[in-house]
């Protein structure tokens, strides 16, 4: 079985499968899941939409950094970030530091048939979440394509499929995986 020795943090859009496909390669390499939104959520003791309803985004955001700094001083294993985490530079250096950023990208058809009959997003509570979604998508695209691994997250996918897909990336970085022989 391979050796995690270095923390994978999924990013990427709402809707793509950060926990999902999280929660499936933590169970793949036998190592610890994190989300950094439960654990924001523990810390606060509230949850997201009541955090960005009291405190708004910019608080959230410093917050959501302190939790993933912390998160990534934990022994080596699999975070999922909030679909904002990324984008500030700040969270990007750590990240890079002390992880590898994997950005699971899902087009904007994927992503809205994941998200449209959710509402605990608090960005998409808007008069046309999908069109929120797209300019979202959009914004944000320019941060995600500065992780160091791209995987494609495809509609036809199953969460073991795209779990393949990560294990595959993950084997052709240096210094992520080490294989034993036991």
């Amino acid at each position: 079985m391979p050796v995690l020795k270095r923390n994978i943090v999924l990013v990427g859009m709402m809707g793509a499968g950060k926990t999902a496909i999280g929660k499936s390669l933590a169970s793949r390499l036998d190592v610890p899941f994190r989300d950094s939104d439960a654990a924001l959520e523990e810390a606060a003791n509230m949850t997201i939409p009541e955090i960005f309803a009291r405190d708004g985004e910019a608080f959230f955001r410093e917050k959501e950094a302190q939790i993933i700094s912390r998160l990534l001083d934990e022994t080596p294993g699999i975070l999922s970030t909030g679909g904002g985490a990324f984008l500030r530079p700040e969270t990007r250096a750590l990240i890079a530091e002390r992880g590898l950023a994997v950005w699971l990208k899902a087009d904007l058809e994927v992503l809205w048939q994941r998200v449209r009959h959710k509402d605990t997003r608090p960005l998409l509570r808007t008069p046309d979440p999908r069109a929120t979604l797209a300019e979202l998508l959009e914004a944000r695209t320019p941060s995600y394509s500065e992780a160091g691994v791209t995987v494609e997250a495809l509609g036809a996918y199953s969460i073991d499929d795209t779990t393949d897909a990560v294990m595959t990336a993950l084997s052709n970085v240096s210094g992520i995986l080490e294989t034993t022989d036991a």
